[in-house]
């Protein structure tokens, strides 16, 4: 745009404004008046509310009490642990039954297994509860405990002293040095910066990655010393504690001073860390649980297992099962006693005892049938979680040697809940960044540069000195990443200089400079220094034009040595290149197609361009600028169109290229886990540029995805969005479309109400990938909720700030990342790790194993009880429904604790699908867990019936073959007899069924089965000689040289149990044969010791060529902003606060950084 075009502009522009200033001045006389109407109903309202806000006195005891500084994450104190685990103990049918059954056995003559064949197994399993309880709620208290051990200074009785966080109180004056997170809610003093200035970075409340500006009022600014601070004398008045992160409202009073208003720009929140601010002195307003991160976070919650609560449906069934059966067997013992009481009168059945046997028979059947529900199920299942968690722990390639940091499994009763998960939701800072910025590339003049070792050895500088043609535009680009930027240097008396910016890009395009030997130096009110290649040259800055997500650029008017005005502006290439002079075009495609080669790395972009401004023209815009910049209304608009008056005609220099350090290996998790079939969401508190770039840059979002960007100001525009996306979606007849969605806090918040929640969840769902930004942590918690009700899947959340603890506790798996400065999501979560690229290994590896583990456990432990315990039933027909058992009382109790105790830990603690290395190299085989394949209310029925069947044949086979038995010596087979044969044989049973589903067969495996049935036949041995050495079982003497002298047994032993086994051996002989699943596939491939990799390759290839279709038929661009598109394919990312609460421009003219800071003591 030629420069008369531009004077023209500004004459209509002054115009315009002063025809608005009149209109605006009338406005503000009427509204004068108004308020001042309103002001004595103001001061009333605000009498009236007293008991509604906190007053906090200043060097003087707190009249009112406040809550202390001593913060929680644990489940239980000391007070509640007891009936808190009570209730999640009784929460499980399983031990209500067993409580109700304990209570029953008490009552005289009804108990036909004893009084405390129950009553001990069930203390036993809760005191084993509760220790593990006790022993993982210690490590959380232990890491509250780190925290609310850390020192911090206070003023106390005129001097500083180093006290604990938790000691400290509402109104102590604290002293808080660089990078140091701040212990507890506090009202900005003073600071070691101009004017009460600092920096904070918030990226552990609300994911941001740019520093923000905190300022002090004036009152206080002056406060630089102790002996100012004890000369304070007044109160602060506030609201009382709320969740609200970013309000703020009180006043300060000092004694004989004007009151003073403070707002959430004096706020110094909990969580948050000093930044580039060498120290600050603060009141503190609000301690521990009233702090407003505390605020928003949640109690911990009691969570429970997918698995556990399938398990607990399928155990009221069994539990109705069997009150039918005890029932049945009660009336049938009515009719068996009313017809044969005469019969066999030597029973001595009056009919008095009729009627008093009716309802101690049901309680008799009650009792003798109780064991169908395994209660050594629940101590078996503690015991084997409590173990997988120490595997977790101890599981080397997931331990972090750089921070000495180990996995950490807090909870253990989630195992198996990591190998059914559905949806991830994951937090950006932190978790999937390092939040390091590295200046890597730049583009200068049709040329692509890379930083060297030395200035000397890079190849620009090379140019630059050997006078390459392209020489001016390299000095001009390397002097612009140099001048135009808000960051303020400190120099140290060895001559080394950090830079200190608000902007984490900023301070590596600094750095990026000085590997290029342009070195920033100094900055005052009115010019910069930078040293270029060794020589000094100074720069005064005129103008500072600030960057907005609405301008996407920012600029610097500066006047160089020679005395020339220039403007120089970087910002996305967008903006930059419709700002372009017809003549500064040169480079304009070969730099568009670097920015395109630079996005496909996943790296952040500026473009950078240059304008020459005459003195003349520059001296007219300055008045415009001023009067926009002094306005009365619309100050915000006015100044953004007079900054677009100058920031025209510009010559394009280049580009630069940062990288946002991932965490290692975040790319090839996050793809192994999408190929595992899980969902990925993305909810950060950054800007919507910078997820995305993250989202690109860690292959969550590849270049082939359409894009849908939702940023509505309104609900009836979000609602039209909404309902067009779901619609277009629908139309492309596809459960689920290669289609990110991004949205907004502001967005998301209409999004989520009541009346367009369905709908936009709907949208959700069929989205390959989800993008939140800028949401608050109780938007997060109300998503990863929101999900859960409406899927039914499992989800886990990762994070590793305290603003991510809300959807951590809100989702069935919460993960902390640990090792980080940050440890309050690690202290709230369920599992911690020190990387995101663990979280592989735990879900695929961990996660899959743990789940077919604990489901073969369950499942087996139902099937060799019901195996045994039913065949009391069959028994039962013989024995006129008396309730007589079977069985020896004491083998009933040992049957669960000792004799098939092993195989269950066996199978829980070492049977495996795949080896660990298969299980990541394939992520196809987590499916089977997360679709919950091998525990179902199908599966479990399954086996109930197998259980059935078994019990069939292993009661009335002995019962054939035995029925004549008669020994040398005269005597002859009676029930027990029967019944330890029985036993024998379903022992054994029980124990091969262990081994037939055992996957992985280790020496453990083989010690607990084959062991487990030597076991009882040494047990017989020795407990069929018990009496009379000692008075126990006289009914058992001699039973071992019954059952071992006769030829029926043996020959019953060999048979009877591979006959029972048969159906199952051949069932799954067809099954692996011909209905082979990829797992069972990629198993025998691994025992043959082929390369699984053509098994998965065929199952990839299985899909039919309808299938392969429908996946490529939504190729509509969905994007609702082209511009926005552009730039991400650019890879257009700034990080900046905007809005804060001092204008960069400000900041940098209060700075000199010649003078000496003040020390603060």
């Amino acid at each position: 745009m030629p420069f008369s075009s531009i004077r023209s502009r500004l004459s209509s522009y002054r115009r315009q404004n002063d025809d608005a200033e009149v209109a605006i001045v009338g406005q503000q006389r009427r509204r004068r008046t108004e308020y001042e109407d309103d002001e004595d109903l103001t001061t009333t309202a605000a009498a009236a509310d007293d008991t509604d806000r906190r007053i906090i006195f200043l060097n003087r005891p707190q009249i009112q009490k406040f809550c202390n500084n001593n913060i929680s994450t644990a489940k239980y104190s000391f007070i509640s642990f007891l009936p808190s685990f009570l209730f999640e103990q009784f929460r499980r049918y399983s031990n209500c039954f067993f409580l109700l059954i304990a209570l029953l056995q008490q009552i005289p003559d009804v108990s036909p297994t004893g009084r405390y064949t129950t009553l001990v197994p069930l203390i036993f399993i809760l005191s084993v509860s509760g220790i593990k309880e006790i022993v993982e709620d210690i490590k959380r208290h232990r890491a509250d405990n780190e925290i609310n051990h850390r020192m911090v200074e206070v003023l106390r009785d005129g001097a500083w002293t180093s006290v604990r966080w938790r000691d400290i109180g509402v109104g102590d004056i604290v002293k808080i040095p660089n990078n140091i997170f701040f212990p507890a809610d506090i009202l900005l003093l003073s600071s070691s910066e101009p004017q009460a200035m600092c920096f904070i970075e918030t990226a552990n409340l609300d994911g941001e990655t740019n520093l923000k500006i905190r300022q002090g009022v004036p009152a206080t600014a002056k406060c630089l010393e102790t002996k100012d601070l004890l000369q304070l004398d007044g109160t602060v008045e506030c609201e009382l504690p709320n969740r609200h992160l970013y309000e703020f409202n009180g006043v300060l009073k000092e004694s004989n001073k004007p009151t003073v208003a403070l707002g959430p720009d004096q706020i110094l929140q909990r969580g948050a860390v000093l930044r580039n601010t060498a120290w600050i002195f603060g009141v503190v307003i609000y301690t521990g649980h009233d702090t407003k991160l505390m605020k928003n976070s949640t109690s911990a919650p009691l969570k429970r297992s997918t698995v556990d609560t399938v398990t607990n449906t399928q155990i009221l069934m069994l539990f109705v099962i069997l009150v039918v059966l005890s029932l049945t067997s009660a009336i049938l013992n009515f009719f068996w006693t009313r017809d044969y009481a005469k019969v066999f009168w030597y029973l001595g059945i009056s009919e008095d005892i009729k009627s008093k046997n009716a309802g101690y028979n049901l309680l008799t059947f009650f009792i003798l049938y109780n064991n169908l529900i395994p209660i050594s199920l629940q101590v078996t299942l503690e015991l084997v979680r409590f173990l997988q968690a120490i595997f977790i722990n101890f599981d080397i390639h997931m331990y972090y040697a750089e921070t000495d940091t180990p996995a950490m499994a807090r909870t253990s009763n989630l195992n198996e809940e990591l190998g059914m998960v559905k949806y991830i939701f994951s937090d950006k800072t932190g978790t999937l960044t390092r939040n390091v910025m590295v200046f890597k590339k730049c583009s200068v003049a049709r040329y692509m540069y890379e930083p060297g070792n030395t200035p000397e050895e890079s190849t620009i500088v090379q140019n630059l000195l050997g006078n390459h043609n392209t020489a001016p535009i390299i000095r001009e680009f390397l002097t612009l990443l140099a001048v135009c930027h808000t960051v303020i240097p400190e120099k140290f008396d060895d001559g080394s200089i950090i830079y200190h910016a608000a902007s984490p890009d900023e301070r590596a395009i600094i750095e990026g400079a000085r590997m290029f030997g342009f070195i920033f130096e100094s900055r005052t009110p009115h010019y910069v220094e930078i040293n270029a290649l060794g020589r000094i040259e100074r720069y005064e800055i005129l103008n500072v034009l600030e960057f907005t997500s609405t301008r996407k650029r920012m600029s610097v008017i500066v006047r160089t040595p020679s005395g020339e005005i220039k403007l120089y502006c970087k910002g996305a290439d967008t903006v930059i290149y419709e700002r372009l002079s017809p003549d500064g075009q040169m480079y304009r495609d070969t730099t568009l197609h670097h920015l395109e080669e630079f996005a496909s790395e996943g790296l952040r972009t500026l473009c950078c361009a240059v304008s020459v401004i005459p003195e003349d023209v520059y001296n007219e815009w300055k008045e415009t600028y001023h009067k926009a910049s002094t306005a009365l209304q619309y100050r915000e608009r006015k100044v953004e169109d007079a900054s677009n008056l100058i920031e025209n005609n510009l010559i394009l220099l280049g580009a630069t290229a940062i990288e946002d350090k991932l965490q290692e290996g975040v790319p090839e998790t996050i793809a192994s886990l999408l190929e595992a079939g899980i969902y990925i969401w993305v909810l950060t508190g950054d800007k919507q540029e910078t997820a995305i770039n993250i989202g690109y840059s860690c292959k969550l979002i590849s270049h082939s995805m359409d894009i849908i960007i939702l940023n509505e100001g309104s609900l009836d525009a979000t609602r039209d969005i909404i309902h067009r996306h779901v619609d277009e979606l629908k139309s492309s007849d596809m459960k689920e479309c290669n289609v990110a969605l991004v949205i907004d806090g502001q967005t998301l918040k209409y999004a989520l109400s009541c009346d367009l929640k369905q709908e936009f969840l709907e949208l959700c769902l069929v989205c390959r990938v989800v993008i939140c930004c800028r949401v608050s942590p109780m938007q997060k918690a109300e998503i990863v909720e929101c999900v859960t009700q409406a899927t039914g899947a499992v989800t886990l959340a990762i994070g590793d700030g305290a603003n991510d603890v809300a959807m951590i506790q809100k989702s069935h798996v919460g993960v902390g990342i640990s090792g980080v400065e940050g440890l309050q999501a690690a202290c709230a979560s369920d599992y911690s790790i020190a990387q995101f690229r663990y979280l592989k290994r735990l879900l695929l590896v961990h996660g899959a194993w743990n789940y077919s583990r604990i489901t073969k456990l369950i499942l087996y432990s139902f099937y060799k009880n019901v195996c045994l315990y039913v065949i009391e039933l069959w028994f039962a027909i013989y024995s006129g429904w008396s309730g007589q058992i079977l069985f020896e009382r004491w083998t009933i109790g040992l049957y669960n604790v000792m004799f098939t105790a092993l195989p269950p830990f066996a199978l829980g603690l070492f049977d495996k699908v795949c080896s660990a290395e298969t299980m990541l190299k394939y992520p196809q085989l987590y499916k089977p867990s997360q679709d919950a394949k091998l525990f179902n209310v199908k599966v479990f029925w399954v086996w109930i019936l197998n259980a059935l069947s078994h019990s069939v044949w292993l009661f009335w086979l002995p019962m054939l073959m035995t029925r004549e038995s008669v020994w040398s010596d005269g005597k002859t087979s009676d029930y027990l007899f029967l019944g330890n044969i029985v036993y024998t044989y379903v022992v054994v049973t029980v124990c091969l069924k262990a081994g037939l589903i055992t996957n992985s067969w280790t020496w453990m495996t083989h010690a607990s089965i084959w062991g487990s049935i030597a076991m009882w036949f040494v047990f017989m041995v020795i407990y069929s000689n018990f009496w009379p050495t000692i008075m126990l079982a006289p009914i058992f003497l001699g039973m071992d040289r019954m059952v071992f002298s006769t030829i029926v047994f043996w020959l019953g032993l060999l048979l009877i149990p591979i006959t029972t086994l048969l159906p199952d051996i051949l069932l799954t002989i067809v099954h692996n044969t011909v209905f082979k699943s990829l797992t069972e596939a990629v198993r025998e491939s691994e025992i043959r010791r082929y390369d699984p990799e053509n098994v998965i390759r065929e199952s990839k290839t299985s899909l039919s060529e309808t299938a392969r279709l429908l996946r490529s038929v939504f190729t509509r661009r969905a994007n609702t902003r082209v511009e926005t598109e552009l730039e991400l394919s650019h890879g257009y990312a700034f990080s900046q606060e905007e809005g804060g609460a001092v204008p960069q421009s400000v900041v940098i003219r209060a700075y000199d950084t010649n003078l000496p800071k003040p020390e603060g003591n």
